[in-house]
């Protein structure tokens, strides 16, 4: 374990050997079984979640009961409700495994003690950070301007990690769509090539 977060970081910044083995003591090494719950909405999110194997979504749900996708998170992503860690209140979020996954959890007081061991980690986190704002601005007019068929072809090309491991229905409830209309739009799709 830990051999996907090691290639994320040096994607970021340069540390050495000694730095690397280091950020091991930070985070606290998880399995989950699939379909359990990593966090769920109205908790404190006590992690961040970074993901060595598995596939997880985030996802809430409105008043009447309707689920809304925000994020899949595979080998080599980060996960978790972000405002929940950093502030205290209450998670808007639930955090699902859709696989058995191998997990790295962190703390926010052990963040804070990784950045201040390492100073070059709080340019890792920030570029994480930069790159997250540009992903969800860049998801949200996708979503806002396109047809079904232009977000799912969108998500294919982004994300084909996931169009072939998470099941159809919670890739339509990212999208914003509901089931019937993605397997309409996948059968046009395949009708076509």
């Amino acid at each position: 374990m830990f051999e996907e977060l090691i290639k994320s970081i040096q994607q970021k910044v340069t540390l050495s050997q000694d730095e690397l083995e280091t950020i091991r003591h930070f985070f606290i090494p998880k399995k989950v079984r699939k379909r359990q719950y990593v966090l769920n909405a109205g908790d404190i999110a006590r992690h961040l979640i970074f993901v060595e194997k598995g596939l997880l979504r985030s996802f809430s749900v409105d008043e009447s009961g309707q689920e809304h996708g925000m994020q899949f998170a595979t080998e080599g992503w980060w996960i978790g409700d972000v405002g929940s860690f950093l502030s205290g209140e209450e998670a808007l979020y639930n955090i699902e495994a859709l696989e058995e996954a191998e997990l790295l959890l962190m703390t926010k007081s052990s963040m804070d003690e990784l950045i201040n061991e390492l100073p070059r980690m709080e340019r890792y986190f920030r570029l994480l950070m930069q790159e997250t704002m540009i992903a969800l601005q860049r998801r949200l007019r996708i979503v806002q301007t396109r047809s079904a068929e232009q977000c799912y072809l969108q998500f294919m090309d982004a994300r084909p990690d996931v169009v072939n491991r998470a099941p159809q229905q919670y890739i339509a409830l990212y999208l914003g769509i509901t089931p019937e209309t993605l397997s309409r739009v996948r059968k046009q799709i395949a009708e076509r090539r």
